[in-house]
């Protein structure tokens, strides 16, 4: 009966963690990708996990601080694209310090358009450029 209540009580907080929603640190923040739908600035909830990841990170790492770049397509205007970009990269700190990490070892830069992660036209290239990269100062 222990074993049964047990189990039963594991599987209720994997259903109210999500389950599948692993909080992962990652290995190196260099080059650490959050991505974005088309004109927007809204994190997933994909892009909430790897920026919770980077987090602990943080947590576990008092002495580092990053940049975080926001990165737009090629569509729009250079100007527009560095306002978007901007609300990117403020977008994921945002949800960095919301979970506990300092803001002052978080600086944010836009590159809007003039970055691309993939060179190229089309929505399979253009969706790889719609990010906010992490990278330790």
């Amino acid at each position: 009966v222990k074993n049964l209540t047990l189990l039963a009580g594991v599987a209720g907080l994997l259903v109210a963690c999500g389950g599948s929603n692993k909080i992962v640190e990652p290995i190196d923040m260099n080059g650490q990708k959050v991505f974005f739908d088309f004109d927007s600035a809204e994190i997933s909830e994909e892009s909430k996990n790897n920026l919770l990841g980077q987090a602990l990170y943080m947590k576990n790492h008092q002495d580092a601080k990053i940049q975080i770049a926001g990165n737009c397509d090629e569509r729009g205007s250079t100007e527009y694209n560095l306002a978007l970009g901007a609300k990117r990269a403020n977008a994921a700190k945002s949800v960095l310090v919301k979970d506990g990490v300092e803001s002052v070892r978080v600086s944010t830069i836009s590159y809007g358009k003039e970055r691309p992660s993939v060179k190229g036209s089309g929505e399979e290239v253009w969706k790889q450029n719609r990010n906010a990269t992490t990278m330790l100062k």
